[in-house]
């Protein structure tokens, strides 16, 4: 059996690529990090969101 998708591969990955981004920053630069990506994400779900209700409404 061959897997197509291996989430734990993709985990590892975006792990491994979310260390070298942060390495090396201060507390405080990391903490300013996570702000920005927090709010970023929190966009990306409200347009999702919306999106959605447009598609429903269909």
């Amino acid at each position: 059996m061959s897997k197509e998708f291996d989430c734990v591969e993709m985990k590892r990955k975006g792990a491994t690529r979310l260390q070298k981004k942060i390495a090396g920053l201060s507390l405080e630069e990391e903490l300013k990090f996570w702000e920005e990506r927090t709010k970023a994400l929190r966009e990306e779900q409200r347009k999702m969101r919306k999106k959605k209700r447009v598609v429903s409404k269909v």
